[in-house]
């Protein structure tokens, strides 16, 4: 089978999907349905349905190939690292837990503003701003790269892009989280299936063997994934609460269904994401020297299963497209207010964030770590408002100990930005270290200042008090 014809293959599985996509998803034009995922009756999701679209909206293309490509050049550490922030439906059970049910906030936004006025409220939305951004660009770069491999010399990339990224809103736009809530349950059920036939021509190749795989070291060798690793552990404890594709899922549901949505969340998508990458590693332990992974498997595996392989990449990438608009949707009509509270209004939000994330293609961004590790880098703010906040019960937090951490977190990114970039001034005040322990450091000293700074606030909170009855009583 030619690339030629495993390419017509794939785009004909694609329209299939998007067309039952079409199909299920309805035309929503209530309130409730469009942004908060009611149905007719104005009844929440129910717990599977929450489950599968947690998991397939986290299992998207991007994480798809980044688990692998890690796993080829890192072997198990790289995938580990990859899979270790699938925590985050743990964590982010954390955040949904103690704002919603214990402090009554009907979003992360009202928990911001309760406490850090629009100052705090406007720095979360610029981290997740981006953060929906990056999600549409980053899926979106992943299907052009696979129909750019597929069919290279030719502008399939660009076609495939253009179209996936006006059917997705299309579909997406006729029925906002509802419709997404919809698909992503089938497109979960279709990516299971055709994984799995993947995963079990992996398993069956000869020479395969998971002991060489659960202790290979990669083609780059296992350290930078190891970094990686202690990364993941730093960002994981306030990664979900940057994605409001995760938390708006957290406040539909009641208590209980809301917990265990997020808990088999996490072991579905973190055994789907582990399996993945062993792609990856395989591939690395079987690489002639400059090898690609993607040529390794062209060589490993028949045209049927290759489709099926691209075909899980895709539809990862049509799940998450169409739930980051419609949380793109309540984020900016619900939770920031842009507009009226309206369903069309709502669309010409979901239109803006894909032409967004169209045009952040045209920066010619190939690394799709880099989206992951610069956001999460941003994300780093939000830790102590979970360890002092929401665990420590802290209140009073000045606002000044939250800037203090926003500036400190999004000031690194902004660094390992330049870093990814290679520009000689970032090169020059990392020493010349491998980025993923510039990285490492990097949040290290986000995580530490962050939260010195709230130690500190809090420390000084009741001097300033007593200050304060003083000069009233004088």
């Amino acid at each position: 089978m030619t690339d030629d014809v495993q390419a017509y293959a794939l785009i004909g599985v694609t329209l299939l999907v998007i067309a039952a996509s079409f199909m299920m998803s309805g035309r929503h034009s209530s309130i409730g349905g469009f942004f908060d995922g009611h149905d007719e009756a104005g009844r929440p999701p129910g717990l599977w349905t929450l489950v599968l679209s947690q998991v397939t909206t986290w299992i998207f293309a991007r994480s798809l190939l980044n688990a692998a490509i890690l796993g080829y050049y890192y072997g198990i550490a790289g995938t580990l690292a990859y899979t270790a922030y699938y925590a985050s439906f743990l964590t982010g059970w954390l955040f949904v837990d103690g704002i919603r049910f214990r402090d009554g906030a009907g979003s992360i936004h009202n928990y911001l503003r309760v406490r850090f006025g629009r100052v705090g409220v406007g720095c979360f939305n610029l981290v997740i701003g981006l953060r929906l951004l990056s999600e549409v660009f980053a899926n979106l770069l992943a299907v052009g790269l696979i129909f750019d491999g597929l069919l290279p010399g030719t502008h399939a990339g660009q076609i495939a892009v253009v179209g996936l990224a006006l059917l997705g809103l299309g579909y997406s736009a006729m029925g906002g989280l509802r419709a997404s809530l919809h698909t992503d349950v089938m497109q979960m059920l279709v990516f299971l299936v055709v994984f799995a036939i993947t995963f079990g021509a992996l398993v069956s190749l000869d020479g395969f063997s998971f002991a060489a795989v659960l202790t290979a070291p990669g083609i780059a060798g296992p350290g930078p994934g190891w970094m990686l690793l202690a990364v993941a552990g730093l960002q994981v404890f306030s990664y979900p609460a940057h994605d409001p594709v995760m938390t708006d899922r957290g406040f539909l549901a009641d208590r209980a269904t809301t917990a265990r949505s997020f808990l088999h969340a996490f072991w579905i998508s973190a055994l789907c994401i582990f399996g993945f990458g062993l792609l990856g590693v395989h591939a690395g332990l079987v690489a002639s020297p400059g090898e690609a992974m993607q040529a390794v498997w062209v060589r490993l595996f028949p045209p049927a299963v290759l489709i099926c392989l691209n075909a899980a990449l895709i539809i990862s990438a049509l799940s998450t497209l169409d739930s980051a608009l419609a949380s793109a949707a309540r984020l900016a009509i619900r939770d920031m207010g842009l507009a009226a509270a309206t369903v069309a209004n709502g669309r010409i939000a979901m239109a803006l964030f894909m032409l967004g994330g169209v045009i952040m293609l045209l920066a010619n961004v190939t690394n799709l770590y880099a989206a992951t590790a610069v956001s999460g880098t941003a994300s780093m703010f939000l830790a102590p408002v979970l360890f002092f906040n929401i665990l420590g019960t802290a209140r009073g937090v000045p606002l000044w100990s939250y800037a203090v951490s926003f500036a400190a977190s999004f000031g690194g990114a902004l660094l390992y930005l330049f870093i990814e970039a290679q520009a000689d001034w970032a090169m020059a005040l990392i020493g010349g270290v491998q980025k993923y322990t510039a990285l490492f450091w990097i949040c290290a000293v986000a995580m530490i200042v962050g939260n010195a700074a709230f130690a500190v606030g809090l420390a000084l909170r009741p001097a300033a008090s007593q200050r304060a009855r003083a000069a009233r009583s004088a």
